[in-house]
């Protein structure tokens, strides 16, 4: 078993002055307010397609989610530009906006995975952004000229103050070949990888540990461990860069509780939770960021 990991405190982070200012108002001033993040996400709309919103079609409006992200309290919303232009002037200081600067379909096979910019750190600024998302995909046959573009992304997030925000997702065949994009080789990796490019934050899937495929590389094709005990190791290899819990597809309210609990348990920042807020009726969502804030409270700074 893997000691208790310590993340890294605020002061910890080395930011810069601008990059300090806007992360402390997510952790300190919105959200549970005690130095962990938690965010709504409703990026899926181009990254999935209308299919997500089947289950909770009042979704679709995003008024409602913002709604949400308001009553629950939550420490931001992430979303695109469209969406921003279109619905975050009326929510401006309420809740804090994290643009989503980069984005694709999934129409394409994940081999093809490349998400090419939608927008600017430029435009994070002029709308009074939080954070700037970026997602990259780790392994990819995309992934220089990925990682190309992750780079003028975090220049110009160094330029102008911004935080970044990096999902970091292993795809393709060549990820598939050793042990799949939710192996602890994979994530493990995708936290690293993160790390080493100037993530401020990463949002990872939980590895899925307990199991260790012979595909993967040595040791990690011998390597089991619990579910919090593998998230722990993806933890210690971010090293002073953050790491968020993504919600995934939508889970039971139980199963939802125990993904968080053992997200922060294993020393996460936060959760970046979605579908697991905003496919549930108004009434369980917001009930659901009750339970979500009550949990938190347990591990500020």
């Amino acid at each position: 078993m893997l000691a208790s990991i310590r993340r890294p405190t605020f002061e910890e982070l080395n930011l810069s002055t601008g990059k300090r200012a806007r992360l402390y108002d997510m952790m300190y001033g919105h959200g549970p307010g005690n130095g962990t993040l938690m965010l709504l996400p409703i990026d899926q709309g181009l990254e999935h397609g209308p299919i997500d919103f089947f289950d909770n079609p009042d979704a679709l409006d995003t008024d409602w989610v913002l709604r949400l992200a308001v009553e629950g309290n939550f420490s931001g919303i992430a979303y695109h530009i469209g969406l921003a232009e279109k619905y975050h002037k009326e929510y401006a200081g309420r809740v804090p906006l994290v643009l989503k600067v980069n984005g694709k379909t999934n129409v394409p096979p994940d081999d093809n995975s490349f998400s090419p910019l939608t927008s600017s750190v430029e435009d994070a600024v002029r709308l009074g952004a939080s954070a700037v998302g970026y997602t990259v995909y780790v392994g990819s046959p995309a992934q220089d000229r990925d990682i190309q573009q992750a780079n003028g992304v975090r220049r110009a997030c160094e330029k102008y103050g911004m935080p970044l925000i990096v999902w970091s997702y292993p795809r393709g065949s060549a990820v598939k070949a050793k042990g799949g994009q939710d192996s602890l080789y994979a994530v493990d990796y995708a936290a690293r990888v993160a790390c080493e490019i100037g993530a401020d934050i990463v949002k990872l899937n939980v590895p899925h540990s307990e199991t260790a495929p012979e595909a993967s590389p040595k040791p990690y094709n011998t390597t089991t461990m619990s579910e919090i005990d593998g998230l722990r190791k993806v933890v210690k290899s971010a090293g002073r860069t953050l790491v968020l819990v993504s919600g995934g597809s939508k889970l039971s309210n139980d199963d939802t509780v125990h993904k968080a609990r053992i997200a922060m348990e294993a020393g996460c920042v936060g959760l970046i939770f979605g579908r697991n807020m905003w496919q549930r009726t108004w009434d369980d969502a917001t009930a659901m960021a009750g339970r979500m804030h009550d949990l938190m409270k347990e591990f500020g700074q």
